[in-house]
């Protein structure tokens, strides 16, 4: 049978800690000044990249995790330092990458992981895949993470709608946004990581 409960614990989970409505001025941040037709592959990608990355991890995350020897806290500060890189480049307006490889490189990196598929939603997916019970169980769970992406793509995929509205001024404006809770994300999540490794000592 399927589980609802199980369904609505998860999906309020991963929607708090993955952000639909706290990635739009990010993501706007990140993919400004690129055709309309590459902001929204880009919001696809990223949607993409993001379901993969949760779905080997809700699989096989915890083997993976203990053959590399690596830690939740050591992947919440690795995350952290590079949300923090990224942040940095928002703030100060660096944009010397070449369109092609800055393209590729924000749909996988930070959108996709560790924005999206942070540390937090993979530790969430793996818990919840090892306590599902049944085929029902797990329904709910994949269901659950299914639908969370597509929550995200449509979120993404919409808010460029907000970009023709605001045009470059408001732009300028949403990418030092952008920077700044990015930045505040960042050093969160190294300090969370920090803090568990203090505690595990």
């Amino acid at each position: 049978m399927f589980d609802f409960a199980l369904f609505g614990s998860l999906f309020l989970t991963l929607f708090v800690i993955m952000d639909p409505p706290g990635i739009t001025p990010i993501f706007l941040g990140l993919t400004s000044g690129r055709p309309h037709k590459v902001q929204r592959k880009m919001a696809w990608q990223a949607a993409t990249v993001a379901f993969c990355v949760i779905a080997l991890f809700g699989v096989c995350g915890q083997q993976i995790l203990d053959y590399l020897h690596v830690s939740v806290p050591a992947l919440m500060v690795a995350g952290g330092l590079l949300l923090l890189l990224i942040a940095l480049d928002l703030l100060t307006g660096k944009s010397e990458e070449p369109t092609q490889t800055k393209d590729v490189n924000v749909a996988l990196v930070p959108l996709g992981m560790p924005l999206l598929a942070g540390p937090g939603a993979i530790v969430s997916v793996i818990l919840a895949v090892q306590h599902a019970e049944g085929f029902g169980g797990q329904l709910s769970v994949w269901s659950a993470i299914v639908v969370m992406h597509v929550v995200l793509w449509l979120v993404m995929r919409y808010s460029l709608l907000i970009i023709r509205l605001i045009k470059d001024g408001g732009v300028v404006l949403v990418t030092r946004l952008a920077g700044m809770m990015l930045s505040a994300i960042a050093v969160q999540q190294i300090a969370n990581g920090i803090t568990q490794f203090i505690q595990a000592a």
